[in-house]
């Protein structure tokens, strides 16, 4: 009698992972958004490879056995996470560790960019208009991370190595992290504020009118966490009213952001699609990664990047 291999649900998106690897270990089954319900039961695995999806908290509190293990190939779980799920025995991994370096050196080419003004060097050179300015150093200047996890840790690797003094908060203190006690007094002072932390109750809007309001004129805002760690109509009336600088947001409360929001025209304001983390090969790198655990899950060893799940983040960060 052929032996019975776990069967892996993946909820698609375009392409999909590339899972050849696990022929002969694995049936791989594929689902869209609105089967996931129905299909959900008979899963072993979960694999949520649609970043984008709220599909599973819908699907999840239905009747039936539920996957034992469901793995994200994101870094944030918020997507998926419902009471249902959280409360259950199943184990929750996200792909921690795929996206550390790509972000960090996104935040650092923001940085470089907007001390040298290169968005408006782009735009003169469009209007063929030769016009000489001085710009900023970037060594000796502040910035404050939030977000103590990969990160915001690589984040303050790559400021470091281009002589930014930098301070990271993490939600407990401890060292080289300060706690949330500090962070107003270090916003205050940074002339580059990032905020690369997981979405949860604490962290909802944390960047709000009173946050804002704290910051110098000069300082420049980026968000490469989640689009609700931030106000965003906060954050316009702050651009308008000249509160700080200038802004860049990765990630925004609804995605994809709409043709008619008016964060597309808003002064001062670098808007990106989500594409911080984004690099060539990444896919690959995310489907590799999860083979491994797979491997690792089957033989019944601990999974790496385990969820806790009442945080919503890997704790140890």
């Amino acid at each position: 009698m052929t032996p019975t291999v776990p069967t892996v649900l993946v909820l698609d998106a375009d392409p999909p992972p590339r899972l050849g690897r696990l022929t002969g270990r694995a049936r791989i089954v594929h689902t869209d958004a609105a089967h996931l319900a129905e299909r959900l039961p008979a899963a072993d695995v979960l694999l949520v490879w649609d970043f984008t999806s709220h599909a599973v908290r819908g699907a999840w509190p239905g009747g039936g056995p539920r996957p034992r293990w469901v793995h994200a190939a994101s870094a944030g779980v918020d997507h998926l996470m419902c009471p249902e799920l959280a409360a259950s025995d199943t184990v929750v991994t996200n792909a921690r560790g795929i996206f550390d370096q790509p972000v960090a050196e996104y935040v650092a080419a923001l940085v470089l960019a907007v001390a040298k003004d290169l968005p408006r060097t782009l735009e003169y050179q469009r209007e063929r208009t030769w016009r000489h300015r001085e710009t900023r150093r970037v060594a000796g200047t502040r910035a404050c991370v939030v977000g103590s996890g990969p990160v915001g840790r690589a984040t303050v690797r790559a400021l470091k190595a281009l002589g930014v003094t930098t301070a990271l908060v993490g939600r407990v203190p401890r060292t080289g992290v300060h706690g949330p006690d500090d962070l107003d007094r270090l916003v205050s002072r940074a002339d580059w504020v990032i905020a690369a932390a997981p979405l949860t109750e604490r962290t909802y809007r944390m960047f709000d009118a009173r946050r804002f309001g704290v910051m110098q004129p000069s300082a420049f805002f980026v968000n490469v966490g989640r689009g609700d760690l931030v106000d965003e109509e906060a954050l316009a009336r702050a651009l308008a009213r000249r509160w700080i600088a200038g802004a860049a947001l990765d990630v925004f409360a609804a995605e994809p952001l709409p043709a008619d929001s008016a964060l597309w025209e808003l002064p001062g304001l670098i808007v990106s699609p989500h594409m911080s983390g984004d690099t060539v090969g990444r896919r690959d790198e995310l489907g590799a990664q999860f083979v491994e655990f797979y491997e690792r899950w089957a033989a019944g060893r601990a999974l790496p990047n385990v969820v806790d799940k009442t945080r919503g983040y890997v704790p140890g960060h």
